[in-house]
């Protein structure tokens, strides 16, 4: 080979090298823009005494429906396993697209007329929610719900 050519094969394998190092870099840019934004909520109730089982009814019956026609994506419930939490603790964990699409979708979620409808029959016997602590999160970068 002459020294022309390995220069060019070397200029070559340089810009591919680069080209590739440089695309990579641009995809995990664009990876971390697109699910920066996406945030997580999580929230517990506390119940009134004897009313987390109308709590749990209400969900299961209905009131993820509306999460989800409210573009909140339900990821899931518990209840915790030990007392006293056991009788009055519902935790459960949304995603929103970002904490602007959230509070949009809380408003639209409080407006809805099905929510209306499930919060008044399921509190036809007396309030259930003594009080709402939440919190929206960040998946860390090994979390497998980035």
């Amino acid at each position: 080979m002459t020294i022309n050519k390995l220069r060019f094969c070397a200029v070559l394998i340089g810009a591919f090298a680069a080209g590739s190092l440089l695309t990579a870099r641009l995809m995990k840019i664009q990876e971390a823009r697109a699910a920066s934004n996406r945030v997580y909520e999580l929230r517990f109730y506390h119940t009134y005494p004897g009313r987390l089982t109308p709590l749990v009814t209400r969900f299961r019956n209905g009131e993820v429906q509306v999460f989800e026609k409210n573009h909140m994506n339900f990821m899931g419930a518990w209840v915790p396993q030990d007392a006293p939490n056991h009788e009055n603790l519902f935790i459960y964990l949304l995603a929103h697209e970002s904490r602007e699409a959230a509070k949009k979708n809380w408003a639209g979620f409080g407006a809805d007329p099905d929510w209306k409808t499930i919060q008044k029959t399921s509190e036809a016997d007396g309030k259930i929610v003594e009080k709402v602590d939440n919190w929206f999160l960040d998946p860390t970068d090994f979390s497998p719900l980035k």
